[in-house]
């Protein structure tokens, strides 16, 4: 057995599990759940005291029991054409093993390299594991990657009620306070009205995931709720620099 161990614990979240467990169920339980029970969320990744509680909404949402979480985010650190899959049986977190299944996949390498400091797909599995309990990941960078081919890799993985998609992405980053939030709110709408074309790394650091989904979506009929649109200004950090949030949901029209 292989495993991926963590790289931003006690960075970007607790690494103690007790506290990291607590601060979780915090979040979850401070949510307010609106809407549809999603098949798909796109949420942030930041450092939990900054994104958590945007996290949080989302994850709250999943109402129904998921095997089979798909979870796609940016690759920040390593050049990447395509998607990586990495070559662990498990992902580790200081809350214990999640195991990984990746099937082979169009656009796809296996690439550990990419995943060894990458945070944005990491942040998220101590609130899928504390949301959800047991399940199965497919985790997956996105590199220099067009929405079709993106769009290709999530129909392949796409499943029933049992299975979960989360993109991971940030908004606008680092503009004051008042500019992001009209930037984040254009944002929210391209990505309610499913245009991927509007929405580049000037809005979303995890636009060509974002832009896969959103593709798929169009083709499946799929509808967005925005859940929460907050930035870094509204939950811990100064407002003269911040870093936009939003969590929406995808749920059958």
């Amino acid at each position: 057995m292989s495993a991926r161990p963590p790289a931003v614990s006690g960075l970007f979240y607790p690494g103690d599990p007790v506290e990291l467990e607590q601060m979780v169920s915090r979040y979850l339980a401070g949510a307010r759940p609106d809407g549809s029970a999603p098949v798909a969320l796109i949420a942030p990744h930041a450092g939990y005291v900054y994104s958590g509680p945007v996290a949080a909404t989302g994850y709250a949402t999943v109402r129904r029991p998921i095997e089979r979480v798909i979870l796609l985010g940016p690759a920040h650190r390593y050049p990447l054409r395509g998607l990586a899959a990495h070559g662990a049986d498990t992902f580790l977190t200081p809350l214990g093993p999640i195991p990984v299944h990746t099937p082979k996949l169009p656009h796809t390498s296996t690439l550990d390299a990419a995943h060894a400091g990458e945070h944005s797909l990491e942040v998220h599995l101590p609130f899928l594991q504390v949301a959800l309990g047991d399940f199965t990941l497919t985790p997956l960078l996105v590199g220099d990657a067009k929405p079709n081919e993106v769009a290709d890799v999530l129909e392949q993985l796409w499943g029933g009620p049992e299975t979960l998609v989360v993109i991971s992405s940030d908004l606008s980053h680092f503009h004051d306070y008042d500019t992001a939030v009209r930037l984040d709110r254009s944002t929210a709408t391209a990505i309610e009205e499913l245009r991927p074309e509007a929405i580049g790394l000037r809005e979303a650091c995890g636009c060509r995931a974002i832009g896969g989904l959103l593709h798929l979506a169009r083709k499946k009929g799929l509808e967005v709720t925005t859940l929460d649109l907050r930035n870094s200004g509204d939950t811990a950090g100064p407002r003269n620099e911040v870093v936009g949030y939003g969590t929406f949901a995808f749920a059958p029209a």
